[in-house]
């Protein structure tokens, strides 16, 4: 059975299988066959180099060339893998060749090295959504994903927990002292850490507000709607707490894998009572 995760995924589908010819042409073949080729073509030259005599090439030129095979293999490895895991992310009607050639050179470049399962999932879903629809991920989004630790992807998961929809995603953090911000790890250093790599601002003193917003306002938690009432006509203001995402906050945020915290929606609600009708302040 072939080690190659894109043998795995069946008979390719048309979207799938333009990525695969695309990334090929961008950074180099993902196909077995090949890749196997290039392989046992590189196990001889090392075998040639260590039958060599001492007189022709020193012992350590032999580690170096064994060890550059060896991290080309898990470079090579680590592509496929995160290949394979954007099959199940990819439309139906996704168009993958016409995806930037220097963005996905770029992104193969950062993501080689890569080998946690989670993390691969993270750069798999990134990879598809810029298949599925090209220019929603920045070069910038792809530069900063690749200095994350998995415990930076870790909190911004568990931030964004907190994101609800006003227009787009806002994690809404309205009291950093509160029992359900710190018993899901976020607090002032964490959010300083955050604001620190580029995914969010954090407003230490003063809330951020959406303004000149309707009378009526439609707000979503993880698809759960709830309508609020503002007082005037026209030209309202509602407080969203201390926590802006920036762009690269705004493009990673739906592929996250956040999910809803428990009794959250609830919290809200406390916090913008002022606002709801009456039918939702039972």
């Amino acid at each position: 059975m072939s080690d190659n995760p894109l043998a795995n995924v069946g008979d390719l589908a048309k979207p799938f299988d333009t990525l695969v010819k695309k990334i090929a042409k961008g950074v180099g073949t993902l196909y077995e066959p090949r890749r196997i080729k290039n392989v046992a073509k590189a196990e001889v030259e090392v075998e040639k180099i260590k039958a060599a005599s001492d007189i022709e090439i020193m012992d350590l030129h032999r580690r170096a060339e064994q060890r550059r095979i060896e991290e080309e293999a898990k470079h090579q490895k680590n592509m496929e893998d995160i290949t394979a895991k954007a099959a199940p992310h990819l439309n139906e009607d996704a168009n993958p060749d016409v995806m930037d050639d220097d963005w996905v050179a770029n992104l193969f470049d950062k993501c080689r090295i890569v080998s946690d399962d989670e993390m691969q999932s993270l750069w798999a879903r990134v990879l598809a959504g810029e298949a599925n629809t090209p220019g929603t991920y920045s070069k910038r989004t792809v530069n900063l994903l690749s200095d994350f630790d998995k415990s930076d992807a870790d909190l911004f998961t568990k931030l964004c927990g907190f994101g609800w929809v006003i227009g787009n995603v806002v994690p809404l953090v309205f009291d950093i002292q509160a029992d359900i911000y710190n018993k899901n790890g976020i607090n002032f250093n964490t959010l300083s850490h955050l604001e620190s790599i580029g995914l969010i601002q954090f407003g230490e003193i003063t809330s951020f507000g959406r303004h000149k917003l309707p009378k009526r306002v439609d707000v979503y938690y993880y698809g759960k709607r709830l309508c609020l009432e503002m007082t005037k006509d026209v030209d309202n203001q509602l407080e969203i707490g201390m926590v802006l995402l920036t762009r690269i906050g705004q493009e990673l945020a739906p592929i996250c894998g956040s999910k809803p915290v428990e009794g959250f929606y609830e919290y809200v609600k406390e916090q913008w009572k002022q606002y709801l009708l009456a039918a939702e302040r039972d």
